[in-house]
């Protein structure tokens, strides 16, 4: 199988290994980038092939195409694959709007093509775990979620501007995963942040610290923070209490976090660092999915419709934050009316 890879930089880097290793792949691997002279260092690693331009990738016969390029450059690409009738996967998200997504999914649709989106934690085994305990009613009536994820260190001051923001940015993960591990929609959210850090963030526009409320259609409650900043390492969990039992994800001998019981577990070690390392084996599996989608062998695990939904989401908190009220989800376009 021939696939074009569009997107050199770090999790481009990380893909492009995992493809290379591909039994259906291996060889077959083109990659292009901006920076051309970092793509072919890359293709020489791997023993792929280096493009000169994106051009080739669309020219040159693939079989599917996988996006890792810079976000502002997703809704174009998408829609260029789709006009190609080329299966495509993407990093999320799709675009930093309502607008751009849109149009990408309306491309998609009218091409009939595949397109699969990058949310890792759906492949995660805590996460994976969690939702069959949540399905099979071992639970029993779920009544609260607790969702987070803590960056280590904060991005480079010059991605801000253009990340869309720690509620799309970030918190779109958690987003994502309290819909796929319950399996209900978000109703209405209540969204607020801080900017209190470092001054990157105000000139940005954005906060480095976030909170939700989220309400779903069954009356569950779910709370979602971030943080930019963690010192004690990179920790992102997820808490579900139910009438019966209750379980954590992202809870083992590396979560970066102390306890002040004299019987208590004992810092970790070695915290996880930063999320290639906390979910490596994750983001493998979902560009083996999407090798098996492409094949014809399995559903899309994480179509485009599920990011819009992780995205409204997102746009609801950060409406919310803005305007210090609640936010119904049906005052987000979903596209369809």
């Amino acid at each position: 199988m021939r696939i074009g890879l569009i997107g050199a930089g770090r999790i481009g880097t990380f893909h492009a290994a995992t493809l290379s290793r591909h039994r259906e792949v291996g060889g077959s691997l083109i990659i292009t980038d901006a920076d051309t002279a970092r793509a072919r260092r890359l293709a020489d690693r791997l023993g792929a092939t280096a493009a000169p331009s994106v051009d080739e990738i669309f020219t040159w016969g693939v079989d599917a195409v996988v996006v890792t390029a810079a976000t502002s450059a997703h809704s174009e690409l998408i829609g260029r694959a789709a006009r190609s009738g080329l299966p495509v996967f993407c990093e999320k998200p799709i675009a930093l709007d309502l607008a751009g997504t849109l149009d990408a999914l309306a491309e998609v649709d009218a091409a009939g093509t595949v397109l699969q989106l990058g949310f890792q934690r759906r492949f995660d085994v805590g996460y994976t775990t969690a939702r069959e305990a949540v399905r099979s009613g071992r639970l029993g009536r779920l009544h609260t979620v607790r969702a987070m994820t803590s960056d280590q260190a904060p991005p480079p001051a010059d991605y801000l501007p253009h990340s869309g923001g720690i509620y799309r940015d970030c918190l779109i993960h958690d987003f994502d995963a309290l819909r796929w591990v319950t399996g209900h929609e978000v109703v209405e959210v209540y969204a607020t942040g801080s900017d209190a850090g470092p001054s990157m963030f105000r000139a940005a526009g954005d906060v480095d610290t976030a909170a939700a409320v989220l309400t779903f259609d069954d009356g569950t409650l779910a709370s979602a923070t971030a943080a930019r900043i963690n010192g004690a390492g990179y920790d992102v969990r997820m808490e579900l209490a139910g009438e019966l039992d209750q379980i954590a994800v992202g809870l083992d001998d590396r979560t970066p976090i102390a306890s002040t019981e004299p019987a208590g577990p004992p810092p970790a070690d070695k915290p996880w660092t930063g999320f290639l390392e906390r979910f490596g084996p994750a983001y493998e599996a979902e560009l083996v999915a999407f090798v098996e989608v492409v094949r014809g062998e399995r559903a899309n695990p994480c179509d485009g419709r599920e990011a819009l939904e992780a995205l409204r989401i997102a746009e609801a908190c950060e409406l919310s934050r803005h305007e210090r009220r609640p936010v119904r989800l049906a005052e987000i376009p979903d596209g369809r009316t």
